[in-house]
């Protein structure tokens, strides 16, 4: 009955157009990226100031892409039920309400993780298209990559939780809004505080930033970023659970 819900899923998204959603956070993501990092007069093709450049500049486009279109995307996905009464639907079918949010999580992740994945290979294709000489940093691209990644999935589970138990796609909506303005201030506090909202979180995954006004690597936080990926899927995980027990 899963396998089915799952592949349901992405039939449910052709007619919600959620891939053309998932597109434009891809093309904003990597539009950002590079207007911002080319503009940087940090961007120097002979020096690793070039990719701390191009990792900065991903960093920006996905904080102020990913909040508010992952909320849209997962209160689209989620919202048809609702409309519908797709939750009465599945259940006679055999999938509770929470296995079908668990089959949207999946389905919806696995367009998330490949366009964040693809949208920072083509940030650093463009680099090396550009002519940067300087040595790729593999390693730290990688780890970079993975925790934004990391963020986007526990955004996407926060809002489909929310668009679930809140009809009005507004609030996930709304919510998604305020998460790209806490997203943007915790650039500019200490580390502690952004640490207490899940969007603080896109300020802990990068890999490069200004210190003493001078632009260097820095080491994602990768313990509090997996810390928050597994406190994450444990609170999905149990919330689905509970709406198993609960009317839809």
């Amino acid at each position: 009955m899963m396998r089915t819900a799952f592949v349901n899923e992405f039939a449910k998204m052709r007619h919600l157009h959620v891939g053309l959603l998932i597109t434009v956070l891809g093309v904003i993501m990597l539009g950002i990226g590079l207007f911002s990092s080319l503009g940087s007069p940090d961007f120097d093709r002979a020096t690793q100031d070039s990719w701390n450049t191009l990792i900065g500049g991903t960093g920006s486009g996905i904080t102020l892409a990913a909040p508010l279109l992952l909320a849209v995307i997962a209160s689209r996905q989620v919202d048809i039920e609702h409309q519908g009464n797709g939750w009465l639907m599945s259940a006679t079918s055999g999938v509770t309400p929470g296995g079908l949010c668990r089959a949207k999580l999946l389905a919806l992740g696995l367009l998330v993780a490949g366009v964040t994945v693809v949208t920072s290979g083509l940030i650093a294709g463009a680099g090396l298209l550009l002519g940067i000489t300087a040595p790729f940093p593999t390693g730290r691209w990688i780890g970079f990559t993975a925790a934004l990644l990391a963020v986007n999935l526990v955004l996407l589970a926060l809002h489909t939780l929310i668009a679930a138990r809140v009809e009005n796609q507004l609030v996930g909506i709304g919510i998604g809004l305020l998460g790209t303005i806490l997203a943007l201030f915790s650039t500019a506090v200490p580390a502690w505080i952004s640490h207490l909202t899940p969007w603080g979180y896109y300020a802990l995954s990068t890999a490069s930033g200004y210190v003493d006004g001078t632009l260097v690597a820095i080491t994602p936080a990768y313990p509090s970023i997996a810390a928050l990926g597994v406190v994450a899927a444990a609170a999905f995980l149990i919330l689905t659970r509970r709406f198993d027990r609960k009317e839809a």
